[in-house]
């Protein structure tokens, strides 16, 4: 067997060890969409008729502001279920599991890689289920298939950007409390972005950070894509940010996991 078919192979047994995992904790995934969850009712029900009216929509307050706010909605759960992973792998590395596989015939690749590709499939559950809560509470897209296609896949690759950067994070982390404090930046940029309130909204020094923060072009490109609003330039620099967190994460998590473990 090739090196390359050992990897895919020793992968995609991984990732059912990380599937298993999902299938016997399922209230993780719960776990996951219910902060997001939460914050969508409390937004459209409590601040949503008055956001909304500012937002000069052709209906106003509550519904249009549900419109606006699902896309960061979606962006947080993605972030949510990337923390996840922050703290499944700090477990793996601090219960002796991985020092077992460091032992086996197995690519040292495929450990990481079934912690990534198990936390899309988490994600992507999750958003699923953020979705049907904002569907229920008034979210209307105007998508076609074509747009719900290309918004299904850029959520793919941010959570793919998102969760290597986390594997990263839960490698420096000395425990489990630790590992889920380190990703919580990543819950907070959507609200300091374009995911809650139009960014010429803020002042002009958070009005700078947030255009220029990965998640203002990714959470307005969803939104372009599922609402047809004007997307611009914000397609490629979603594009640009998820291959930069992507690689920067790999290359440091990489680097971690093939340090020699202290005695």
């Amino acid at each position: 067997m090739s090196t390359v078919s050992a990897a895919l192979t020793d992968s995609a047994t991984m990732l059912r060890r990380q599937v298993r995992h999902m299938l016997r904790y399922p209230s993780l995934i719960l776990m996951f969409a219910g902060i997001p969850v939460i914050f969508l009712l409390l937004f459209v029900y409590v601040f949503g008729a008055m956001l909304g009216a500012g937002l000069g929509g052709p209906v106003g307050g509550r519904a249009d502001y549900a419109n606006y706010v699902a896309p960061g909605i979606l962006l947080m759960t993605v972030a949510s279920a990337a923390q996840g992973t922050t703290i499944s792998v700090v477990t793996d590395m601090t219960t002796g599991i991985v020092a077992r596989f460091r032992t086996m015939a197995i690519a040292r690749v495929s450990v990481l890689t079934g912690h990534v590709l198990g936390s899309l499939v988490q994600a992507m559950a999750s958003v699923a289920i953020v979705l049907v809560a904002a569907l229920l509470v008034g979210f209307e897209p105007t998508a076609g298939f074509g747009d719900w296609i290309a918004a299904a896949g850029l959520l793919v690759m941010i959570s793919f950007a998102l969760t290597w950067l986390c594997v990263a994070l839960g490698m420096v982390s000395d425990n489990p409390a630790t590992a889920s404090n380190l990703p919580l930046p990543l819950m907070i940029l959507p609200m300091m972005g374009s995911g809650f309130v139009p960014t010429d909204s803020m002042p002009a020094g958070l009005r700078w950070f947030a255009e220029y923060q990965p998640f203002t072009p990714f959470i307005d490109t969803v939104r372009g894509l599922l609402m047809g609003t004007p997307i611009g330039n914000s397609a490629m620099y979603a594009a640009g940010w998820c291959v930069l967190i992507a690689l920067a994460g790999y290359l440091w998590a990489k680097k971690l996991y093939n340090r020699e473990p202290k005695a």
